[in-house]
Order: structure tokens, then C-alpha cells, then sequence
């Protein structure tokens, strides 16, 4: 059940725990400006510190901050509010339970589940418990924000870097040999709010991580037009491919090796014991299946377009 409240009297200090999304918001603002808000806002209705002084509870936002920025963008003084528990534990794992239907982001996710932790004082083995989940999804989602820095995380929540970039792209070159974490963050920071695509971040990636020092100079001091010109218009070189062609090519026989190395590795169960290791394999495993179809269907279009050539 929900209630009209004000707009001024919701508390933001969750506001930084979801991720900001520009273009599903301004299409969010359009569809209230023509049909207002039809879910209320979500969150805890704190109890009033003296009730008997009749001073009013805070009301502390969860879910619902697009919609909030758009009813202020609009000079809408009330908004619809409903309540998911009476203190924020309660609420917080009231809106995880709820996370599949309200599509809360796995870093979202992480987001809620360290606050669970670290302020509310809940241990693992207590939050999966409350939320019928096993304590390796609990596990591996604390683990995936312990290792972000806050400088990215920061960028991450404020829609500057795309969360699929940093999940199948950056985690993949934090376990190549040479590439330190400070390299993370500094690529992540130099190319975040730019406005790039998944595919233009993939590129500068590349160079960045593998290519010459002059290259990663270009983007650590914000010249991204270059460095993505280069990658897409590479010369030709004396053995007939081109940087991006050799790329592809040196990808490809890493593919190779690797998929050989995992392949029987996954067969000695007696050394793949640890929770930590569980936990993060399950997260990359589920990320790898979700583009199983989509990647061989790409790499058999490739071997057919070469066959033909």
C-alpha cells in the first residue's frame, strides 16, 4: 500500500548504491510527464525519534531514484510511497528478495549486500539465510565490490564507464600478467564520460593494455579520437595484415591455448575446492554461457567468411 508523500521529505543516502542510467531516465521523465508516476517510490519509514512531540519519521529512498530526479526535474511537490519494512535491514533485504522482479544490477546487488554487512552487521551465513540464497552468491558479490576501487566504483554508479564493459572487458585484463590494478582504474578514469560505445572502449582496451607506451599516452590524457582512429584504420604491414587483423589473429590463438588449459584443468575436482574459487568461477562461467550462442555463431560466420576468401 503506498501514500502520498513530499517530494522534499525522501532521504537520498541510498542514492549512490544504483547505477545511473541518462537514457532510460530521460525516457522515464517523458512517460511521467504523460501518464505521471504509476509505481510508487520504495523504501523504510523510519519511526519518528519523539512521537509525542509529533514530529514525523524520515522516509529513506531504496528504489525508485529516476523516478525522484524526474518528479523534481517536473516541480512535483508529492510523490507515491510505499514502505518495505520499519527499520533499513528489514527494508534492504525486503528489495533484494525483490531483485529479480525489480531489476536490481549485480553490483547493485553488491552494493546493498556490503551495507548489510559492514553497517547493519549481518555476517554471510545470516543475509543468505534471509534471502533463501547460497553464501558463495553472497560471497562473490561482496568480493566483486572489495576488489573495485572507489574511484571506479564511483564512475561505475554514475553511468561514466558501462557495467558490461567493466565486468567481461576490465576483469579480463586484471588477470593478464603486467597489468596492475592502478592500470585498471587509470584506463576506467581516462575514457569514463565520454560518451563511447562497449565496441569504442573494447578498442582502446586493446592498444592501451597491449599496445606501444604511446598509445596508452594519448588516452591518459583524455585524446580519444586518435588513439580510435588508429585502431580502426591500422596500415598495412609487411606481412600483409593489418594491427587489427594481427590482433584478431593473436586473440585467436590465445583462445586456442586457453580453451585447451581450461578444458583440463575442470577435470581435477580435488584441487578446485575452495569457496572463494566457487564463488568466482560461478560468476564467470554464467558470464561466458550467457554469449555462448552469440560467440560461436560469430566465430562459425568467420570461419566460413575466411573459407570463401
Amino acid at each position: 500500500m503506498s501514500n502520498e508523500v513530499e517530494l522534499a521529505s525522501l532521504d537520498l543516502r541510498y542514492e549512490s548504491f544504483r547505477l545511473k542510467q541518462p537514457a532510460l531516465e530521460q525516457r522515464l521523465l517523458s512517460s511521467i510527464l504523460q501518464r505521471g508516476i504509476e509505481e510508487p517510490l520504495e523504501g523504510v519509514d523510519l519511526p519518528a525519534a519523539d512521537k509525542q512531540a509529533g514530529v514525523p519519521g524520515q522516509k529513506v529512498l531504496l528504489n525508485g531514484f529516476k523516478r525522484y530526479r524526474c518528479a523534481r526535474q517536473l516541480c512535483l511537490a508529492t510523490v507515491p510511497f510505499s514502505s518495505l519494512g520499519g527499520d533499513e535491514a528489514t527494508a534492504i533485504l525486503g528489495l533484494l528478495k525483490l531483485s529479480n522482479n525489480r531489476t536490481l544490477s549485480i553490483l547493485e546487488q553488491a552494493a546493498f549486500l556490503a551495507e548489510l554487512k559492514h553497517a547493519r552487521g549481518l555476517n554471510v551465513a545470516e543475509i543468505a539465510a534471509e534471502l533463501s540464497r547460497s553464501k558463495s552468491w553472497v560471497t562473490m558479490r561482496l568480493g566483486l565490490l572489495a576488489e573495485m576501487s572507489e574511484a571506479v566504483r564511483q564512475q561505475l554508479f554514475a553511468g561514466a564507464f558501462p557495467v558490461y564493459s567493466y565486468m567481461y572487458l576490465m576483469r579480463q585484463f586484471m588477470r593478464m600478467n603486467g597489468v596492475k590494478a592502478e592500470q585498471i582504474d587509470a584506463f576506467v578514469l581516462a575514457t569514463s564520460g565520454h560518451g563511447l560505445s562497449v565496441r569504442e572502449i573494447e578498442q582502446l582496451a586493446h592498444g592501451f593494455f597491449r599496445g606501444p607506451d604511446s598509445f596508452r599516452q594519448e588516452v591518459l590524457k583524455g585524446n580519444l579520437a586518435l588513439p580510435l582512429a588508429r585502431m580502426r584504420q591500422m596500415p598495412q604491414n609487411p606481412d600483409g595484415c593489418s594491427e587489427f587483423e594481427r590482433v584478431l589473429l593473436g586473440d585467436l590463438e590465445v583462445l586456442a591455448k586457453y580453451m585447451q588449459r581450461v578444458m583440463g584443468k575442470s577435470q581435477e575436482q580435488n584441487k578446485l575446492t575452495s569457496r572463494a574459487f566457487h564463488a568466482q568461477c560461478h560468476l564467470l562461467t554464467a558470464g561466458i554461457l550467457s554469449r555462448a550462442r552469440a560467440f560461436f555463431h560469430t566465430l562459425r560466420q568467420l570461419h566460413d567468411r575466411n573459407g570463401q576468401a
